[in-house]
């Protein structure tokens, strides 16, 4: 599950010179040189969305299996993309050979593939549903004990099945709204703020000249630098669990054991530098309301609330309080948006249907609709035919009624064709709500499908069946979207549909090979899902608890977690409405209960990191705003990219058994 931070760039995009300064003036030229379909993909883009999408998938894997917080990362792909061709082209023309020109459909192209193969890391279930169903989780969750978690119940993870399941419901995600495209992206002109953001960095790549590239390189080069030798150095205090600068207890132990600290993580600050400081707030105060007061005060009621003997992993005892009180944020939030989405559509849908019944009005800016004629022409003229997408859907989900029940034998087939029946509708919902709002429900209509399926399936086999007919939904609906989002980008930068379409393609098949290798990589390294670790990916016990609670009700719940559910599920409606109500300038400040959830069960030390990130940018703003604006994006990716790949080092180094030679360790007197 990612926050989306489509807030910094919906404010780019609301400043309506600059989109004129990147879109306008070049589209005439644009038009003239614009190559076919299949000249827009290129053999070193294709090499280079392998590299940068199998990086950018090993990046996603840590921050799911950490915090489960991921940012949007397009912006950081499509700069990525720039600096690596422009890079290329340079070292090519030196060796005496001749490149050819890096046009702004490559950029697009290549970006659309990096972030097709970075989104399944982060929406493929490794940090949520998938290891959710392992023995660990299991444990976790009261194991037998608890109604409904049967010790059949269980599927360790495994590259092979994850692989496959993967590929069916990824991949049939690709041909659901295609027929759509032109009724989402030109007849109902929605925004799809991130896939417009997005556009408008790639055009101004191309648009603005050297000057500007070679500055955002400049900046990256140092940051990835730094941040890769940085990891590399904290890398030999780390030789026991609980040493190193990971450890450092910044503000004192007694903060550090509630903690509370910063943990010099750069990956963090970077994340932080790019998500909206309203996100990187609302997890510091989710971390003070937790860690800060509520658990504390819980810890002294041990043995009144829940009994002082059961282990503190249970969900008997302080553990369930958190990992119950963080879903009641997640429902309340997930909950008031998906009512809030869906009426927005029904409204916008009527609108439009009023209209259309009133004779149409003359347009305002000739030249504006001059522009949008071009881009409308290029983006229509290329058909891709109806018979792929039907043929592509219905042969997909035909392999997954047959095959997924041999995967997981307690999701029976009708439940799966079942959710292939009412994913294409569920699909359009969504991908129509994220064109108005930037904000990609796909989680909540997963957990819609494992509601249903748990209460339909029984106590037996109800939580592995409801968490894996999760993932056919969510994957459905979250692809499908993402293609929109891009397709977007691609209609902005006049680049074919056909090449994002196979772009998008070729970004699913690496993303649903890479993603696997990566998730093993870590799995076998590191103690994944360990709530005293690093790695301790929360999602996977709130997603195991969600089937729980679907399969036998409130029973799961330890003494008084209801009445404390009721209270913050209330809360994060409250909250969110206070938000849609009153003036900017109050409802801007409203947290996230989204946000807040997460430190409610691995602490504070990441949003304390997070903040430091903002404070970098608020900083910077205010000493230089225009080399902020510029150079942030490329630093921020720099940071996140570094210590990144220092992550595939260290698991090797792990997997071999190789110790770092020194624990830094602070006591006290």
């Amino acid at each position: 599950m990612n926050v989306e931070t489509g807030s910094d760039t919906k404010k780019e995009i609301e400043r309506d010179d600059e989109v004129q300064v990147f879109e306008g003036g070049g589209d005439d030229e644009d038009l003239k040189r614009l190559q076919p379909w299949h000249k827009q993909i290129t053999v070193r883009g294709v090499i280079a969305s392998v590299v940068i999408g199998s990086i950018f998938s090993v990046i996603a894997m840590k921050l799911n299996l950490t915090t489960g917080i991921t940012p949007n990362l397009n912006v950081s792909a499509a700069l990525i993309a720039f600096i690596f061709i422009r890079t290329w082209s340079k070292f090519i023309r030196k060796i005496g050979f001749v490149s050819a020109p890096f046009t702004k459909q490559e950029n697009t192209m290549i970006q659309t593939c990096i972030v097709a193969c970075y989104s399944i890391a982060v929406g493929g279930g490794f940090g949520s549903y998938l290891l959710g169903m392992n023995q660990k989780t299991f444990e976790q969750s009261g194991g037998s004990s608890t109604v409904g978690n049967t010790p059949s119940s269980v599927k360790e993870p495994g590259i092979a099945w994850m692989t496959g399941f993967l590929f069916l419901v990824c991949f049939i995600g690709l041909f659901v709204l295609i027929p759509l495209r032109k009724i989402l992206i030109v007849d109902y002109k929605l925004t799809f703020p991130s896939g417009m953001a997005t556009a408008v960095i790639i055009n101004g790549f191309h648009n603005r000249g050297d000057r500007m590239a070679k500055k955002q390189v400049k900046g990256f080069l140092k940051s990835f630098s730094f941040s890769f030798l940085w990891g590399f150095f904290q890398w030999f205090y780390t030789a026991k669990e609980g040493c190193g600068f990971s450890q450092f207890p910044t503000f004192g132990l007694q903060a550090w054991k509630q903690t509370f600290y910063f943990d010099f993580s750069l990956t963090y600050v970077g994340t932080g530098m790019i998500c909206s400081h309203i996100v990187n707030l609302s997890l510091l105060l989710g971390a003070v309301v937790s860690y800060g007061m509520m658990w504390p005060l819980l810890h002294k009621l041990k043995g009144e609330w829940y009994p002082a003997a059961v282990p503190e992993s249970s969900m008997k005892s302080l553990n369930g309080y958190k990992v119950f009180i963080s879903i009641a944020l997640l429902l309340g939030d997930g909950l008031y948006n998906f009512a809030k989405i869906l009426c927005i559509t029904i409204l916008n849908f009527s609108s439009r249907f009023r209209k259309k019944l009133k004779s149409t009005e003359g347009e305002v800016n000739e030249n504006k609709a001059l522009r949008d004629a071009r881009k409308d022409e290029v983006f229509i003229r290329e058909i891709i035919p109806l018979w792929v997408a039907a043929l592509g859907y219905i042969t997909l989900a035909l392999i997954s009624v047959i095959t997924i029940p041999f995967m997981f034998p307690e999701l029976k087939w009708y439940f799966v064709l079942m959710a292939y029946i009412f994913a294409p509708s569920l699909a359009f919902c969504n991908a129509y709500g994220a064109g108005l709002t930037d904000i990609n429900m796909s989680y909540n209509y997963g957990k819609v499908g494992l509601f249903t399926v748990a209460a339909l399936s029984g106590k037996e086999y109800g939580v592995i069946a409801a968490m894996a007919a999760c993932g056919i939904f969510k994957s459905i609906v979250n692809v499908s979207c993402i293609l929109m989002q891009d397709f977007k980008t691609g209609h902005l930068t006049l680049t074919s549909p056909r090449a994002m379409l196979l772009s998008q393609a070729i970004g699913t098949a690496l993303g649903c090979i890479v993603s696997p290798l990566s998730f093993f990589l870590f799995y076998k390294a590191f103690d994944i899902g360990n709530p005293n670790g690093e790695f301790k990916a929360p999602y996977a016990i709130i997603y195991r608890n969600l089937a729980i609670i679907g399969v036998q009700g409130f029973s799961a719940l330890p003494q008084h977690c209801l009445q404390l559910c009721y209270g913050f599920f209330a809360f994060a409606i409250s909250v969110n409405l206070v938000k849609d109500v009153s003036p900017k300038r109050i409802g801007n400040w409203m947290p996230l209960p989204t946000a807040m959830a997460v430190p409610f069960l691995i602490g504070g030390y990441f949003a304390i990191d997070m903040c430091v990130g903002s404070l970098v940018v608020f900083v910077w703003h205010k000493l230089d705003s225009n080399k902020a604006e510029l150079i942030v994006p490329a630093v921020a990716s720099g940071f996140i990219c570094g210590e990144g790949i220092w992550s595939i080092p260290a698991s090797l180094l792990a997997l071999a058994k190789v110790t770092p030679p020194i624990c830094m360790k602070f006591l006290a007197a």
